[in-house]
């Protein structure tokens, strides 16, 4: 299944530079990810530059040994470098930027623009998509405005909230409710809060991580996730099921103990399975998605139905990660979906330069 074609190119290989790391909690997740995507990236395709962006927001040229690579994990340690330096290491390749880069400072558009500024092809959605997905609360209004299904909600923010907001939001959206980050990923920050005074420790957590905090109405409901691949004309995986061995898909459920099952594809019938792939690449085209996104969802059974929980648009990309593993079973292997969002960055790339090069 290939859903772009490869772009002509003078020289068929192509320097894929590899942006990994970052400032945000979500640094140790893009470590892990960049690690299986350089094992995975053909050699015979790509000439690969690996950068790492510290903690501090230093990027730094790395060179990844074998036993980096063969461990799942690679560390931003090298020599100082720059992306201009890097783009000119092989100045007769075309470049594109792969960036897996989770959260603030990385997913949220402002790299993105760095990028554009470089007039680089990159993989993933622009600055704004970038930053209108990253910031859930901005999500949610665009998806109302859209008329798209989701749960009830209610944004604070650190510096004006008062006890009534709490006690307004309770009132709205009832206990037990859900308390998160607006900017935030892989579920960090994220709190269930079953009474007041645990409102009150959730929202101290989430606004130390960003100075929104979105609030939303607790769903009985099973986890549906559909991964979306494409630019103009995207197409949408088979879904899949992820049954939280706790309260709900935590960090340690994604990243430590592997607790979840994880169910692809997810046990519905093909008229549900046909509805949520389609609403998938309506919430993907609603918010100027490009190259990748994955969608989750909430299921009602016997209420509301499919309910959209939240877009990433730099989902988590190990080989067990829920976005690689929903193109496996739908046919694209995870060596062909790197090929794939490859050429579609290029095709991105070579449509929106049309309206700035004159």
């Amino acid at each position: 299944m290939n859903i772009s074609a490869n772009p002509s190119l003078t020289n068929p290989r192509i320097h894929l530079v590899v942006l990994f790391g970052g400032e945000s909690a979500e640094h140790d997740v893009s470590c892990v990810t960049a690690a299986h995507v350089i094992a995975a990236a053909d050699p015979a395709k790509y000439v690969i530059s690996t950068i790492g962006i510290g903690r501090s927001g230093n990027w730094v040229l790395v060179e990844p040994t074998p036993e980096h690579v063969h461990a799942g994990r690679l560390s931003p340690t090298g020599s100082n470098t720059s992306l201009e330096a890097i783009i000119q290491l092989h100045p007769a390749l075309t470049v594109v930027v792969l960036p897996l880069l989770h959260g603030p400072l990385g997913e949220d558009g402002t790299v993105q623009g760095k990028l554009e500024l470089a007039n680089v092809a990159y993989v993933g959605s622009g600055v704004l998509s970038s930053a209108v997905c990253m910031d859930k609360t901005m999500t949610k209004e665009v998806l109302a405005f859209h008329g798209i299904a989701q749960p009830r909600f209610v944004a604070l923010r650190d510096s004006t909230f008062t006890d009534t907001d709490v006690d307004a939001m309770i009132s709205a959206l009832g206990l037990p409710v859900f308390i998160k980050p607006a900017n935030m990923g892989s579920s960090v920050g994220v709190s269930k809060a079953r009474s007041r005074d645990e409102v009150a420790d959730a929202l101290r957590e989430a606004f130390t991580y960003d100075e929104w905090a979105i609030c939303e109405e607790a769903i009985v409901g099973r986890e549906i996730e559909v991964a979306v691949l494409g630019n103009s004309t995207p197409i949408a995986s088979v879904p899949g099921e992820i049954v939280p061995a706790g309260d709900f898909y935590d960090y340690e459920d994604k990243y430590i103990n592997n607790a979840a099952q994880l169910l692809i594809p997810a046990p519905l019938d093909a008229q549900l399975s046909h509805e949520v792939r389609n609403a998938a690449i309506k919430i993907f085209q609603a918010l100027r998605c490009d190259g990748l996104a994955r969608v989750d969802f909430f299921y009602e059974e016997n209420g509301r139905g499919f309910l959209c929980n939240e877009v990433n648009t730099i989902p988590g990309f190990t080989p067990i990660s829920m976005y690689p593993k929903l193109w496996e079973k739908t046919g694209v292997s995870y060596p062909e979906l790197i090929d794939q969002l490859v050429d579609l960055a290029c095709e991105r790339h070579t449509r929106r330069r049309r309206h700035t090069e004159r």
